[in-house]
Formats: C-alpha cells, sequence, structure tokens
C-alpha cells in the first residue's frame, strides 16, 4: 500500500484584511489573507512545513524531497537541495524542484508515488509553498496569500492510501506570469472562471470517478482548487455536490494559496477523517490532477502537532496595507543613512553550511557542555576535539535578555536581537521575528525559525532566528 504517512500545513503569523487593502484604493474587501513576513518564502515556508510533518519520523528513513512552488527563491539554483540541508538529510538523498504550474504540488506528489511504487525510493517528503504576487489595486492581490503544506509518501505507516490518480492537459492562457513578470496575470474573469477552471475541473473529476467506479455520493470529503469561495461554490452547484462534503478552502482566512492550497486543503480534511473515508483531491493549472484515497487505520491518531485550527486561531494583523508594500519591496523607501551592507562570500557559507544551515553545535564529551558555533576547545573545560555533534533545532529554549535597535536597517523596525538559552546547555544570539516588541519579556518559551538573513550580491543569506513560541 502506498500512500500519506504524514502531512501537515505550514500559514505564516501575519494576515491582512481585505478591507485595509480596500482602503488605500477606495474600494471594499472582506475576510483576510495569510502574509509571509518580511523575512520569509516560499523555501522558508517548505522548511516549516516539512518540520511538522516530519515530527516522530527518523529523518534517516526518508530518502526524497520533491519542493513545488511558482515563486521559488531562485530561477537557476535548487531549492529542495537547500531544505534538504536544513533538515539535516544524508547527501544521497533525492532532491527535485517542481515548478511553472499551480499543480505542480500534485505533478510531485505523482512522481514520488511512482518513485515509491517503482522501488527507487522509500520515502519522499512532498512540499508546495507559495508566495504569489497581484499588481497593487488588483482583484489577485486581494486573493492572493502565502502558505505551505507537507505530505511525506511512503508505503509503510500509511494513513490515508492512493488509490488512483488521473490526469488532463489543457492548453488555456487564463493565469499566468512570463519570465519577465514580477506578477501573476490573469485574462478576462468569466474566460479564466467559465472556459478554464470551470470547465476542466468538472471534466476530470467526473472522468476519474467514472474510471475508478465511484459515485460523488460515497465520497466523504471532496478537496479541489478554487481561486476563491464563489467558484468553488459555482463549480460544486454545477457538479451536484454536496457543498457539506466539499473541504473549504479557507479562502476568508488564508486567500488562495496557489500551489500549497490543496495540501493545506487536504490537510484539514485528513484531520476530520475516519479510517475507510474516501477522500478526493484535485488541482488546477492547465488542466487538473485527481487523486482518490481512502483513509486507514491510523488516521484517527496520526495528527500534526499544529493543525489548521491552530493557524486558524494564531495570527497577528498586519496593521497596515503601506507595510505590507514595503515588506514586499513594492514601494522604494529611503535606505537608513547606514555603510552598505557588505556582501557575504559564498565560499564562507558553503563552509559554514553545518551550523548555518540545520542550526548543529558540538558537545562536549568530556563535561557535556553543548556549544554553538562548533569549536575546537570547550569553552567549559578546556578539552581540545572531543565533541559529540549537537542539535538545537529542536531544543526547548527560553529568552535570555534583548535589545531593540531602531536606528539599524530593517523592514520591520525596531530590529530586536536576542540572547537564546537552550534547554540542556548552549545559548545562541540572534535576531527575532514574529513577535511585538511590546511583548517580548525575558524568560519567555522561544522556538527557532529558518528564515531569510539578508540579500545581498544576487543570492540569499538563510539564517536562523528565534520567535515567541505560541502552543
Amino acid at each position: 500500500m502506498t500512500g500519506i504517512v504524514s502531512y501537515a500545513a505550514y500559514l505564516p503569523l501575519y494576515r491582512l484584511n481585505r478591507a485595509e487593502i480596500g482602503r488605500a484604493w477606495g474600494t471594499g474587501g472582506k475576510g483576510e489573507k495569510a502574509v509571509a513576513s518580511h523575512d520569509e518564502d516560499s523555501l522558508t515556508m517548505a522548511v516549516s512545513a516539512a518540520q511538522q510533518c516530519l515530527r516522530g519520523i527518523d529523518i534517516e528513513s526518508v530518502d526524497g524531497v520533491y519542493f513545488a512552488s511558482t515563486t521559488a527563491p531562485y530561477r537557476e539554483k535548487q531549492s529542495a537541495a537547500t531544505i534538504a540541508a536544513v533538515l539535516n538529510m544524508a547527501a544521497d538523498v533525492c532532491t527535485i524542484d517542481f515548478g511553472g504550474s499551480l499543480r505542480s504540488g500534485t505533478n510531485a506528489l505523482r512522481a514520488a508515488m511512482d518513485a515509491v511504487k517503482g522501488g527507487s525510493l522509500k520515502k519522499v517528503l512532498v512540499l508546495a509553498a507559495d508566495t504569489r504576487l497581484g499588481l497593487p489595486n488588483g482583484s489577485n492581490e486581494m486573493a492572493y496569500g502565502d502558505g505551505a503544506g507537507a505530505l511525506l509518501i511512503g508505503s509503510e505507516d500509511v494513513v490515508a492510501s492512493i488509490d488512483s490518480l488521473y490526469t488532463i492537459a489543457d492548453e488555456i492562457i487564463d493565469v499566468f506570469r512570463s519570465d519577465r513578470d514580477r506578477y501573476v496575470r490573469t485574462w478576462e474573469a468569466r474566460f479564466v472562471r467559465d472556459d478554464g477552471h470551470g470547465r476542466v475541473v468538472p471534466q476530470a473529476v467526473k472522468t476519474a470517478l467514472g474510471k475508478a467506479g465511484l459515485a460523488a455520493s460515497e465520497l466523504a470529503r471532496i478537496v479541489m482548487y478554487s481561486p476563491d469561495q464563489r467558484q468553488l461554490q459555482a463549480v460544486t452547484k454545477s457538479m451536484k455536490l454536496d457543498p457539506a462534503a466539499v473541504q473549504d478552502t479557507f479562502y476568508n482566512q488564508f486567500g488562495d494559496t496557489g500551489t500549497a492550497q490543496v495540501f493545506i486543503s487536504l490537510a484539514a480534511a485528513l484531520e476530520q477523517a475516519s479510517n475507510g473515508d474516501k477522500l478526493l483531491v484535485a488541482s488546477y493549472g492547465n488542466g487538473a490532477d485527481v487523486l482518490l484515497l481512502s483513509a486507514q487505520s491510523g488516521i484517527a491518531t496520526h495528527k500534526p502537532a499544529r493543525g489548521i485550527d491552530y493557524y486558524l486561531n494564531t495570527k497577528l494583523i498586519l496593521a497596515t496595507y503601506e507595510k505590507y508594500l514595503r515588506w514586499r519591496q513594492i514601494i522604494e523607501t529611503e535606505p537608513a543613512a547606514t555603510a552598505p551592507m557588505e556582501q557575504p562570500s559564498p565560499v564562507a557559507l558553503w563552509r559554514d553550511n553545518k551550523s548555518g544551515l540545520d542550526l548543529h553545535g558540538v558537545k562536549c564529551r568530556k563535561c557535556g557542555t553543548a556549544q554553538y558555533p562548533a569549536q575546537r576547545v570547550c569553552m567549559e573545560c578546556g578539552s581540545k576535539d572531543d565533541f559529540d555533534d549537537y542539535a538545537f533545532v529542536d531544543k526547548p529554549a527560553i529568552l535570555a535578555t534583548f535589545s531593540h535597535d531602531s536606528l539599524g536597517a530593517s523592514a520591520d523596525p525596531p530590529t530586536t536581537v536576542a540572547a537564546v538559552d537552550f534547554e540542556g546547555g548552549g545559548r545562541i544570539t540572534c535576531d527575532m521575528t514574529d513577535r511585538d516588541p511590546a511583548e517580548i519579556k525575558i524568560g519567555m518559551p522561544i522556538e527557532m525559525v529558518f528564515r531569510i538573513l539578508r540579500y545581498v550580491g544576487g543570492f540569499y543569506t538563510y539564517w536562523w532566528k528565534a520567535r515567541p513560541k505560541r502552543d
């Protein structure tokens, strides 16, 4: 049996009310959308989803990482390899990037299924994430939200088997972004709605059910990509589906999260599934992928530590639309009157991969002192070259002390610099993120998150930051 072994979603902490966008342009807006922080992108959100998905899973048992996104940080540089390094995976892990389509997530899922069924890989981590941009004062800007999802595909301890897959291709220019564009473009709304999504998804779902010999009434949950709530309702009605069986896409809470939307909606559906339930998943983008799943006996007990309810209830409202524009560098602001940022060295970053990407230090074999970064001489007992490798990222931590810097260059001033003490020993000094400066207190619980540190010289420097733990 091949299928989903583990799953998780990730939504950024910040939300932007659509009414706030409307305020800037003299229009209206309902609901809100999830907004990646100024130091988040598709790669860092995928890492966060992966961490949730892999809790309790032996990382050495995962031999594939597939990353799907239409907004990968590089046009030429593999993101999956970076993610594998952050997760401390072996060098012989199979890493592949997928892109170019909103259904690249289910494309990656299908490839993972084929690899596991064919025996070339045993467990594949499939990640989907997007941070799409719509032009200011446009419908896409109102619609697009940010998020990520993760599925671990294998043949043992499966919580939901994937029983069949059906794919159709369809050439249409409805939603698109060329290599010259920063913003997603769409054609006339009725054409996109009626001749694109509204035609292809029902056709694909009907054919997939027919091939499987199933009726829609036998499905406990139907997960379908949709650009908004209105279109989801229209397709549900046209197909004569039971609205109670159609999974919410969380458009009013998170927005259209692009490639990740189907994974996020599927995670919500799996959280509520019972043994034996039949589920259908349909993605869309120049065609459609349709998967039929069956929940297995472990579905009730294997749930992510942070489910959809956590992300619905854990959020900070972005105060102004202008701040969102600044975070996305849509408007140019006066730079800080400081010396230009020094360009980092790719050689130095490569040399420090072990400590910089997967947050590993060392622990002294003689006195047990944990230390970061790794070094040759123990700061406590003075022993030399007598250490074990030590991971900090999963250790509970508290805020030892902090300072706010209002003078330095920052997209989210003030810059909060923190000293973090880890349970079991070890201290790290780093920036804080996803925080309200007025609520920072010494001794508060802290968790480490993987974020963008800077973009200088044409490449991103990623590192770890601290944020208040919100469990």
